[in-house]
């Protein structure tokens, strides 16, 4: 069994800064690609970065230059940096891993979601 554990959400001022946490856990065999989702009320769920297992990085434009996906393979944990934050960055923020487990079973795995509000 793979957890998908987020952390660091919160409540935090235009302009500012946050960065996510993302642990997955569990029987791992190999974890493949990484990728952060968001989802706003009312909203679709938007790709808001990835990481593959070789380290490629892709942003969409709407965060491009402003959020850093970022890994530690030695504690299985991927981060988010989010800079010069903005009101419509306000979201659910959901790790989502594509992991190997040790039974030889292949999947993606999603996290409960971590809150993070951009506001004055």
């Amino acid at each position: 069994q793979v957890q998908v554990v987020e952390s660091g959400g919160g409540l935090v001022q235009p302009g500012g800064s946050l960065r996510l946490s993302c642990a997955i856990s569990g029987s791992i065999a190999v974890i493949y690609d990484v990728a952060w989702y968001r989802q706003a009320p009312g909203k679709q769920r938007e790709l808001v970065a990835t990481v593959t297992r070789g380290g490629t990085t892709t942003y969409p434009s709407s965060v491009k230059g402003r959020f850093t996906i970022s890994t530690d393979n030695a504690k299985n944990k991927v981060y988010l940096q989010m800079n010069s934050l903005e009101p419509e960055d306000t979201a659910g923020y959901y790790c989502n891993a594509d992991v190997l487990a040790l039974q030889g079973i292949r999947s993606r795995y999603w996290g409960q979601g971590t809150q993070v509000t951009v506001s004055s």
